[in-house]
C-alpha cells in the first residue's frame, strides 16, 4: 500500500467513525508503511519478547509486532480510537490492548502497565522486554527514561520520537543538546538514530521532524551504577542550571545533606577546578561524581 493509499484509508476510517486525530493525545499516524516495517525490524523481535507499544493508533505497527513477538502489550489512551484499533488484531491471542494512560502523573509508569508487562513476561520462558513504538511526543521522555528504572530491565527500545529529543539523547558533552537525559541514557545504553523522517510521512503532519531511535541497554554499563535512583536524581538536579559552574550546581543539588565545605572536598577529590561545568563532564565522570557524593553523604550520616 502506497503512502497516499494509507492516508486515504486512515481518513476514510476516521470519517466513518466520526473521529478526528486528537492533538491533545499527540496523534500523528505514520503513513509510510516502509518506515513502520523499519521500526519493527530494527527491534529484532522474536517469540521470547514481550513488546510494549505506547500509542496503538490504528494498529499497523501492532500487527507487525504480534506476528513475531511472544506477546504485545499495546496502550491507547483515546477511548474512541481504541475500539477501532482492536478490530485490527481481535483474532490475535498474543495482543493485550490497555485503554488507558501509560503514565501515572507526569513521570511514572502506570502500575497497571507495569503489572501487565510483568505478568506476560512471567508466562514466557527466557523472556525479554522491549519497547517498540511510534511514541506520542508529549510522553516520549518519561516513557524512555522510566523504562530504564523498571524491573525487569528492557533489552531494547526502538521508538519514533521528535528529532530534537533524539539529538538530545545522543548528544556529547560540551554541546548545546547535552542534558541530564543524555547522561542518564548514555551511562547505561548505546543509542543511535536509525532514520530521520520529515513531517510528510505522518498524518496529520507534525510541525517538526522526527527520528527512529534505537536504544540498546547494556548490563555491564548498568552494573557500574551502584544506586540508579540516586544517580538519576543527582544528575537531574545538577543539570537544572546546566550553565552554572559545577560547584554552585552541586551545592544546590545536595542541600541540605551536605554543606559547602563538604562540596569543596568533593571538588578536590574529583580534581575539578573552579571553572568546571556539568555540561563538560562525560557520563562516566558524572557517575564517578555521584559515587563520591554518596560516600560523602554516608560518612556524614555515620560519623566516627
Amino acid at each position: 500500500m502506497s503512502q497516499r493509499q494509507t492516508l486515504s484509508y486512515l481518513q476514510n476510517r476516521f470519517q466513518a467513525a466520526g473521529l478526528q486525530p486528537q492533538t491533545k493525545f499527540g496523534q500523528n499516524f505514520l503513513i509510510d508503511l516502509n518506515l513502520v516495517e523499519m521500526i519493527a525490524n530494527t527491534a529484532e523481535i522474536s517469540q521470547r519478547d514481550v513488546v510494549l507499544e505506547v500509542g496503538t493508533g490504528m494498529g499497523s505497527l501492532t500487527g507487525l509486532l504480534a506476528a513475531k513477538a511472544g506477546h504485545v502489550v499495546t496502550i491507547e489512551i483515546d477511548s474512541l480510537l481504541a475500539p477501532l484499533a482492536a478490530n485490527q488484531f481481535e483474532d490475535r491471542e498474543n495482543v493485550t490492548l490497555l485503554q488507558q494512560d501509560a503514565l501515572k502523573g507526569k513521570n511514572t509508569l502506570h502500575p497497571q502497565v507495569v503489572q501487565t508487562l510483568q505478568e506476560k513476561l512471567a508466562a514466557i520462558s527466557g523472556s525479554r522486554l522491549k519497547l517498540v513504538a511510534n511514541l506520542p511526543y508529549n510522553v516520549a521522555t518519561p516513557i524512555l527514561s522510566n523504562l530504564l528504572d523498571m524491573k525487569p530491565w528492557p533489552t531494547r527500545m526502538v521508538a519514533t520520537i521528535q528529532k530534537e529529543l533524539a539529538q538530545r539523547i545522543i548528544a556529547k558533552p560540551r554541546t548545546k543538546d547535552y542534558s541530564a537525559l543524555s547522561v542518564w541514557i548514555q551511562a547505561q545504553c548505546k543509542a543511535e538514530i536509525v532514520r530521520l523522517m520529515p513531517p510528510r510521512v505522518f498524518w496529520p503532519a507534525p510541525k517538526v521532524d522526527s527520528a527512529i531511535l534505537d536504544i540498546q541497554p547494556q548490563k555491564i554499563m548498568r552494573k557500574r551504577i551502584k544506586d540508579p535512583d540516586f544517580f538519576h536524581r543527582l544528575v537531574r538536579n545538577i543539570f537544572i542550571h546546566r550553565r552554572k559552574f559545577l560547584r554552585s550546581a552541586l551545592v544546590s543539588a545536595v542541600k541540605p545533606d551536605l554543606d559547602k565545605p563538604a562540596v569543596d572536598e568533593i571538588m578536590d577529590e574529583m580534581e575539578f577546578d573552579a571553572q568546571t561545568r556539568a555540561e563538560q563532564l562525560t557520563p562516566q565522570r558524572l557517575l564517578e561524581l555521584s559515587d563520591c557524593v554518596a560516600r560523602k553523604m554516608a560518612a556524614v550520616e555515620q560519623p566516627e
